[in-house]
């Protein structure tokens, strides 16, 4: 077997680089692999991970780095070895990444009772935050946080660059877990349901807005400096624990998730194309601060392309977005009463949604899809709501006008795959988008 560095990038069994570049062509890897999913790789233009190297993941992988594994510690062995050859991860069943109660995972002292007597509003006060209480022994803010960081040592999963996770057989997919692509290059994740993890430890902020609030940890899957992500026919949900069943303290929801999809810390050239967002609060963050610190390290990332996803019945992040270049075709949205908005126009954002639909129900206002967080332009054109034409920044600025939107990002995608007309999306996503779509 002969191993051959093309473009930077260690391809095993490939004679010669002309052979990876037809195989980052769709119609290539159909040709060398047939069906064998788990060794296809993103074709040539689509979307942001198609830029330069392209993404292909684990599909070089010797037959001895394809593993299947069944159980979340399989899973993260798996993941651990192999160093950054290329490999294939099938993963068959559902693994229960979160099997232990939170009771397993708190330390000595932490009693959560206690946590709420402490830190009750009528007690603390809503003007000091707990930074300062996570930092002294003894204290409850102390001991969450250590409890906090068992739970985040059992969920968390790395994954190494030059990876594709694919889900095999019936219904496979992740409870629980965190997928955490940081500080990688070449990953391909597909075909996998990824219920949310439920936070067990959620922070009490009293100066989170006027009334405080719960602010939980652990998303679905993180990307985080990472570059030449595919994420593809996956279904992101709440899963057996949606918004609804959790309680409230302090007059406020105990907040146990927090996203399911977030791009953050420079990461860079991400697709994700036919997947499910369903039923979710704060759905998925491109950049994740303002602060001048990120905004170094963000500042001419953060390219990621959306198309072909349903995002049904979400409240806000779909995404919200800072800095980069965020290019969101062919997707369907369906909004329900919940509905907050979809596109978040963040600092320095650049967002292009073109040729989407969306179905929101009666008494939602199609101005609220967009919401303006910071000063910064957007191009929505082609955009059709419950069948309709409607031009997203003229509505939006007309009924929102404390909010006035700039329209033109700047900049015009041209790492596209086939763009459907927007009266058909709703159709074609409903039949091919998230995991059991590409079985």
């Amino acid at each position: 077997m002969r191993t051959q560095i093309c473009h930077g990038r260690v391809i095993a069994g490939v004679v010669g680089c002309t052979a990876l570049v037809l195989a980052v062509t769709g119609t290539g890897a159909a040709q060398a692999h047939g069906r064998d999913l788990a060794r296809q790789v993103l074709p040539a233009g689509d979307g942001w991970a198609a830029e330069g190297t392209g993404t292909t993941g684990g599909a070089a992988a010797a037959p001895d780095r394809v593993h299947t594994v069944t159980t979340w510690d399989e899973f993260r062995a798996a993941l651990a070895q192999d160093g950054t050859a290329p490999r294939i991860i099938k993963i068959k069943g559902t693994l229960d990444a979160d099997g232990a109660t939170c009771d397993d995972f708190a330390v000595d002292g932490y009693d959560f009772d206690q946590y709420l007597a402490d830190y009750d509003p009528a007690v603390w006060g809503r003007d000091t935050d707990l930074e300062e209480q996570k930092q002294t022994p003894g204290t409850q803010e102390y001991l969450r946080n250590l409890s906090a960081a068992r739970q985040a040592a059992a969920i968390k999963a790395d994954v190494p660059a030059n990876t594709t996770i694919i889900g095999v057989g019936r219904n496979p997919g992740i409870v629980g877990g965190s997928l955490q692509i940081g500080g990688v290059d070449n990953v391909i994740v597909r075909g996998l349901t990824l219920e949310s993890p439920l936070d067990c430890f959620p922070q009490w902020d009293p100066t989170d807005t006027a009334d405080g609030n719960w602010n939980s940890e652990y998303d679905s899957a993180v990307v985080n400096g990472s570059t030449h992500v595919w994420m593809d026919h996956n279904t992101f949900t709440d899963g057996a624990h949606p918004d609804s069943t959790l309680p409230s303290y302090y007059g406020r929801i105990f907040q146990q998730h927090d996203g399911e999809l977030d791009v953050v810390k420079g990461a860079d050239h991400v697709t994700a194309s036919w997947n499910v967002f369903a039923d979710h609060d704060k759905t998925i963050l491109v950049g994740n601060s303002d602060n001048a610190a990120t905004t170094a390290i963000d500042r001419g990332h953060l390219k990621v392309t959306f198309h072909h996803n349903l995002f049904r019945n979400l409240v806000e992040r779909a995404p919200r977005v800072r800095f980069g270049q965020v290019d969101s075709y062919n997707n369907h949205f369906v909004g329900d009463g919940d509905f907050s908005y979809s596109f978040g126009v963040g600092k320095e954002s650049q967002i292009v949604a073109e040729h989407n639909a969306f179905t929101l129900a009666a008494g939602v206002s199609p101005a609220k899809i967009l919401k303006k967080w910071s000063e910064a332009p957007i191009t929505a054109d082609g955009n059709l709501v419950n069948g309709k034409p409607v031009d997203l920044v003229a509505v939006h600025n007309a009924e929102i006008p404390e909010e006035t939107l700039r329209s033109g990002a700047g900049w015009t995608p041209v790492l596209r795959g086939h763009v459907d007309p927007a009266k058909v999306v709703p159709g074609i996503v409903s039949r091919g988008a998230g995991a059991q779509a590409l079985r």
